[in-house]
């Protein structure tokens, strides 16, 4: 552990020459997509972790803002922002899902959600109805009760008080 952290100290404090060479040509990259009008994001040439970092680093000194996207850990795709034109969190998830950003579709999306979560509003102000028996049990024993005439006739009726039987 000792040995690695020297390496990586030294490899800190002079760095191979390729990486300043590849600091260089991003921080002249960077500065032409800084002085472009019409760019607001700009997606690098796929690199490695330690490319990606430096490119990371160069922005953040440069005032802007980067993202990686993907799961590849070789070669995840980049892209450089704009701070005045930054993501928005569907820009991202877009991109991080591998898709092109679309604002049209986007706008579709948000006015479904609002549009579920409007549905889902309404059905907890008005829940449905308890669950009952699908039907009524005076149907199913129609035939033994009788009709609603018959019942009220036997309402009626006066039991014979000599044998003990009730209405």
């Amino acid at each position: 552990a000792p040995e690695q952290a020297a390496r990586m100290k030294k490899l800190q404090e002079h760095p191979p020459p390729q990486k300043v060479e590849f600091r260089k040509r991003m921080e002249q990259e960077v500065s032409q997509f800084i002085q472009a009008t019409g760019e607001p994001r700009r997606p690098p040439p796929p690199m490695n972790k330690i490319e990606r970092s430096i490119l990371h680093d160069v922005a953040e000194v440069a005032g802007l803002t980067s993202f990686s996207f993907g799961d590849d850990e070789d070669t995840p795709p980049l892209m450089v922002f704009k701070k005045e034109f930054a993501p928005s969190d569907e820009e991202l998830d877009a991109y991080r899902r591998g898709e092109e950003w679309d604002p049209a579709r986007a706008e579709e999306r948000r006015r479904l959600r609002e549009l579920a979560a409007q549905q889902e509003e309404a059905e907890l102000e008005h829940p449905p109805p308890p669950p009952g028996p699908p039907n009524d049990y005076k149907d199913k024993y129609r035939h033994l009760i009788g009709p609603p005439p018959a019942k009220a006739a036997a309402r009626t009726m006066e039991a014979n008080k000599a044998y003990g039987c009730g209405p």
